[in-house]
């Protein structure tokens, strides 16, 4: 199995572009941005070290990119609670303003009557009847203000929570809006660094890393499928429907850049390629690779099937689609397209199945990789 995979496995790196992130301590999200001490590369620099650095930078990007993904969902949140809150805010305002009216008219009677309500003017008759309802009228009157004014009461109460509610959400608002921009700046700030680094290599360089990370990634995909870690006959397993479609659409996406924050159509960040495949398959996941790994249901690799979500690094920021035979297709990052890529090209935090009820397909036939994207 090992070895026949291998061969697509080097048809699929050859088709790749260079320098996916590699197994590196991952940075707490507060150092995402790109640091300034970090020295550029030159000449002298040996391509073990420039490769390192790069994958660092990538790294950093990308671990910003999904802190600015859950910024820019808690975002999208935050403004749907605060038109909520203006909306209930406006009907409680006419609430308010219908109790305040009416109380008013009441104030006004009683005032051109003398302080008696206009009920009491038709109360002339002197028989004990006459009284009996008089009275009853009264404790009416008194009662309909008693509800009235107690009404306004709990509603002005009502208006003063709900200002303060919507207070809140606005100040969310506009804090998560100040977090969106600062993440911004990290993404934009690690994809500088990128560029210039990128753009400071010669020729010869460039295609020494490619040539370097090619052999490191052969290496590990080598490692990780001769120690079993997919199960027995991995290539073997089908889909579910659902599956099959998010895999085709992964498919129809190759070659379209990478775009930090995209979801499609024209680019894609990696878990909006993955978040937009399932989308396509007709079932709803979470906006992020951490959001996907949090949310969705784990299985072991051993059981990976096609359709599947990889996650990887220790804390889940990147996310790949699983397509078969111990290949994913992925964003991988800055400056590259969509891709497929060897599973075993990134380390492994787990996988995870948007749709753990769906049986897979019988009489399956697992789709061919796209000519010129690594296809055999």
């Amino acid at each position: 199995m090992a070895r026949r995979t291998g061969g697509r496995l080097r048809a699929a790196v050859a088709g790749g572009a260079l320098l996916t992130a590699a197994v590196l301590a991952l940075p707490a999200a507060g150092q995402a941005a790109a640091r300034p001490d970090d020295p550029p590369a030159g000449p002298d620099v040996p391509l073990t070290e420039l490769l390192t650095r790069l994958k660092t930078s990538y790294l950093r990007t990308e671990t910003a990119t999904e802190s600015y993904d859950r910024a820019a969902e808690a975002a999208a949140r935050q403004r749907a609670d605060a038109e909520r809150m203006d909306r209930q805010l406006a009907d409680q305002r006419v609430v308010v303003a219908a109790a305040r009216d009416e109380l008013g008219l009441m104030a006004r009677q009683m005032y051109r009557d003398g302080g008696v309500s206009p009920f009491l003017s038709m109360l002339t008759g002197r028989t004990p009847q006459d009284f009996f309802a008089q009275r009853h009228t009264l404790q009416r009157a008194a009662g309909r203000q008693r509800d009235v004014l107690g009404e306004l009461t709990r509603s002005e109460a009502r208006l003063k929570a709900l200002n303060a509610t919507a207070q809140r959400a606005l100040d969310a608002a506009r804090h998560t809006r100040d977090v969106l921009a600062a993440r911004k700046k990290q993404v934009e700030t690690g994809l500088r660094q990128v560029e210039a680094t990128l753009a400071g290599l010669t020729g010869a360089q460039s295609e020494a890393l490619r040539t370097l990370e090619e052999r490191g990634d052969a290496e590990a995909q080598t490692d990780f499928l001769d120690s079993r870690a997919l199960g027995d006959d991995p290539a073997g397993r089908a889909p579910s429907a659902p599956g099959d479609r998010a895999v085709g659409y992964a498919f129809a996406q190759l070659g379209k850049p990478y775009v930090w924050g995209a979801q499609g159509p024209a680019s894609f960040d990696c878990s909006g390629l993955t978040s937009q495949a399932w989308a396509h398959a007709g079932i709803a996941v979470p906006r992020t690779s951490q959001g996907q790994w949090a949310a969705l249901k784990h299985v072991p690799l051993r059981r990976l099937r096609p359709g599947d979500l990889v996650v990887y690094f220790k804390n889940a920021t990147h996310v790949a689609l699983y397509v078969g035979d111990g290949l994913v297709v992925q964003a991988p990052r800055p400056g590259a397209t969509v891709r497929v890529s060897p599973i075993a090209a990134d380390p492994i935090l787990g996988a995870v199945r948007p749709d753990p009820g769906r049986q897979p397909l019988k009489d399956y036939r697992p789709r061919s990789v796209p000519r010129g994207h690594g296809g055999r």
